[in-house]
C-alpha cells in the first residue's frame, strides 16, 4: 500500500531514476515510501527525459564506471530546483567528494534498502522544498527553517540567485502579463577550470554577468530579472509585453554573439560558446514548469546544429506539457503520416561542395505544431515504441532518398540507428531487407551510431559493425566527444567517419589549447584511417580552421539547417 502523501499540495513525490542493473526494484521501492517513480535503464539522453517529466529528485546510479552521469544531470537538476540523489557502493565512499563537486546532493549506498531510501528522499524533498520556497518549515520538524543570509544574490556574479527569479517568475505569473524567459547556458567551462583553475573559472562567471547585464539594459531597460540559476546557466526573464518574441530571439542572438567574443585571461585569450533556450509562459504555468520548458528549449538548442537557439512559444505549447498525450498519440501518428524526413545537408571543408545527408526525424504534431527527434524519441521510449519508430524513420528516409531526382544522384545518405536497434538479434538481416527493398544502393548508405549507444557492449558493437561493413555499407561514430570512453571506441571500433560534436568542433575557434586538442582528434582519426565530419558548424572561420586541420566534412548552421527533399534538390540546383 502506498504511503500517505503530504498534506502539504505542493509536495513533490514524482522520482525520475537511471539504473541499468536496478531499475525495477528501485521503482518499487520508491513506490513503497509513496512516490511515484519514472524509471530508465539506459542513460540516452537522461537529461532531456528528466526535464519532459514532472520530477524534480532524480536518482542516477553511478556504479560500475557511470559517475559521469551526475556530470551530465548536475546542469539539468540544479536548474530545476532539484535533488540530485547518487547511488554508489559503499566501498566507494572516496567519490562523495567528486561526485558531490559535480552536482549530486544526496547519496545512498547499494544495497538499497527501503528505510535508507525513505529518509534520502524526504531529506531530498525538504531540500527541494526550501529551494523553491514552498515551505518555510517542514511539518516534521517544529523549529522554523531559518533562509541563509544573502539568499537573493549570487555571490560569485552579483546578479540575483535562482531562488531569487523563481519568485520573481511567480510574482509576474501572477500578474496580468506573461514571462518570458530566456535561459542560457556557456561553455566548455570544465576545460576552462582544468587549464586556468577554479578561480579564473569563477571571476570569468562575473565577467560574462556584466557583458550580459549591459545588453539586457539596452534591449529591455532595468525591469528584467537576471539571475544565475545553475552553475553555467543563466535566466533572463522579462514581461511578453516588454520583451516579445521577436526581440527575445534578437537578444537571445546578440547575447551568444557577445559572449563567443575572445575573454583576456593574463597572456591568454579565452573563448566561449553559448546556447540559449527560450519559453514564453502559458496560462496556468507555475515557475518551475516555465524554467522546465526553458530547459527543454535550451537542451534542444544544445543539439541543434544551427545557432544554438531554440524558442518554445505560447502557441506552440510545451513538449512536456502532456507527456501522457504524446505517448498514446505516437502509436497513431505513423498511420496518420505525422512523422516525416528531413535531411541535413553535408558538405566538403575544402570546398563546400554538398556530398551528403543526415536523416533527421520530426513530428508533425496536430496540437503542438513541429517537433524534434528529441521529444519524438522520448515519447517513443516512454510507450516502449522505439523499434517501429526507428523502424518507420529508416524506411522512410530510404524510400525519399531511392526517389531523389538525378540532381541528387552523387549524394551520400546517413541514418541514425538506436542503441535499441542493434540489441535486436536480427537486426542486420532486416535492417539490410529494407536497404535492398527500397532500391538506394548500399555504397552510398552510412550507418550513425551513437557513442552513448555502444558503451554497454563495445565487443558485440565491434562485431556488427564489422559485418555492416563487410555488407558494403559505411559506418560512422556519431557525436564523439561526449561520451564516457571516447578513445577507446577509436581503437576498438572498425569505422569509416567520425563524426566530432558541435561542442567539440568549435572548439576549433577557441585558444591554442582548443586547437590542439581538436588537431589531436583529427590526425587520431586519419591515423586509423577514417575521414572526419564535423557538426555544429556556424561560421566561416570554424569552417576554415577545420579544413586546415583536415577535417574533410561538416554541417550546421553555417551552409543550411534540415530541409526536406525538394528543397535539397533546389539547394543543389542553386
Amino acid at each position: 500500500m502506498e504511503q500517505q502523501q503530504s498534506s502539504n499540495p505542493d509536495a513533490l513525490r514524482s522520482l525520475f531514476i537511471v539504473s541499468d542493473k536496478d531499475r525495477d526494484g528501485l521503482a518499487e521501492l520508491a513506490a513503497q515510501c509513496g512516490w511515484k517513480a519514472t524509471a530508465k535503464r539506459r542513460s540516452d539522453d537522461a537529461e532531456r527525459h528528466y526535464l519532459a517529466g514532472d520530477a524534480t529528485v532524480a536518482l542516477i546510479d553511478v556504479r560500475k564506471g557511470k559517475e559521469s552521469l551526475i556530470d551530465q544531470m548536475g546542469s539539468a537538476v540544479e536548474a530545476s530546483g532539484g535533488a540530485l540523489i547518487a547511488l554508489i557502493e559503499a566501498a566507494d565512499i572516496q567519490a562523495v567528494a567528486r561526485l558531490t563537486a559535480a552536482g549530486a546532493t544526496h547519496f545512498i549506498c547499494a544495497p538499497v534498502l527501503r528505510e535508507n531510501l525513505a529518509a534520502i528522499l524526504a531529506s531530498a524533498d525538504i531540500m527541494v522544498a526550501r529551494l523553491s520556497g514552498r515551505a518555510a518549515f517542514n511539518s516534521q520538524f517544529q523549529h522554523p527553517v531559518s533562509a541563509p543570509r544573502n539568499v537573493d544574490m549570487d555571490f560569485l556574479t552579483g546578479l540575483s540567485s535562482r531562488q531569487a527569479a523563481v519568485r520573481w517568475l511567480e510574482e509576474q505569473l501572477k500578474a496580468e502579463g506573461s514571462p518570458l524567459v530566456l535561459l542560457l547556458s556557456i561553455g566548455p567551462f570544465d576545460r576552462i577550470n582544468a587549464a586556468y583553475g577554479q578561480m579564473a573559472g569563477d571571476a570569468l562567471l562575473g565577467r560574462i554577468a556584466r557583458r550580459v547585464e549591459r545588453l539586457v539594459e539596452e534591449y529591455v531597460g532595468p525591469h528584467a530579472m537576471i539571475a544565475r540559476v545553475a552553475g553555467t546557466e543563466y535566466m533572463i526573464g522579462a514581461s511578453a509585453n516588454v520583451l516579445g518574441t521577436d526581440r527575445a530571439v534578437f537578444l537571445a542572438r546578440r547575447i551568444v554573439a557577445v559572449i563567443s567574443q575572445p575573454f583576456s585571461a593574463g597572456d591568454h585569450l579565452i573563448r566561449l560558446t553559448g546556447r540559449c533556450g527560450i519559453a514564453e509562459g502559458v496560462s496556468g504555468d507555475s515557475a518551475t514548469r516555465l524554467l522546465r520548458r526553458a530547459g527543454t528549449a535550451l537542451a534542444d538548442a544544445k543539439q541543434s546544429d544551427g545557432e544554438g537557439i531554440r524558442i518554445l512559444t505560447a502557441t506552440e505549447r510545451s513538449r512536456d506539457a502532456d507527456p501522457d498525450r504524446l505517448e498514446s498519440d505516437l502509436r497513431l501518428a505513423l498511420d496518420r503520416g505525422e512523422i516525416d524526413v528531413v535531411f541535413q545537408p553535408q558538405y566538403a571543408c575544402a570546398d563546400n561542395r554538398l556530398t551528403g545527408v543526415e536523416a533527421l526525424a520530426r513530428w508533425n504534431h496536430p496540437h503542438y505544431g513541429a517537433l524534434g527527434a528529441g521529444a519524438l524519441f522520448s515519447a517513443a521510449e516512454r510507450s516502449d515504441f522505439l523499434l517501429p519508430l526507428s523502424a518507420h524513420i529508416q524506411a522512410e528516409a530510404l524510400r525519399q532518398a531511392a526517389a531523389w531526382p538525378k540532381v541528387l544522384s552523387a549524394l551520400r545518405l546517413s541514418l541514425n540507428v538506436t542503441a535499441s536497434d542493434i540489441s535486436q538479434p536480427r537486426f542486420l538481416e532486416g535492417f539490410l531487407q529494407t536497404v535492398d527493398s527500397s532500391g538506394f544502393p548500399r555504397s552510398r548508405l552510412t550507418v550513425e551510431i551513437t557513442e552513448s549507444g555502444l558503451i554497454e557492449d563495445i565487443r558485440a558493437a565491434a562485431a556488427l559493425l564489422d559485418r555492416l561493413r563487410a555488407e558494403g555499407l559505411a559506418v560512422a561514430i556519431d557525436d564523439f566527444g561526449t561520451g564516457y570512453s571516447s578513445l577507446a571506441y577509436l581503437k576498438a571500433l572498425p569505422l569509416d567517419y567520425l563524426k566530432i560534436d558541435s561542442g567539440l568542433a568549435q572548439d576549433i575557434a577557441g585558444s591554442e589549447r582548443d586547437r590542439i586538442i581538436v588537431r589531436g582528434v583529427i590526425d587520431m582519426a586519419h591515423a586509423l584511417g577514417m575521414q572526419v565530419i564535423a557538426e555544429g558548424v556556424e561560421t566561416e572561420e570554424q569552417r576554415a580552421l577545420l579544413a586546415a586541420q583536415g577535417c574533410s566534412y561538416y554541417q550546421g548552421f553555417l551552409k543550411s539547417p534540415a530541409v526536406s527533399a525538394v528543397d535539397l534538390a533546389a539547394l543543389v540546383e542553386g
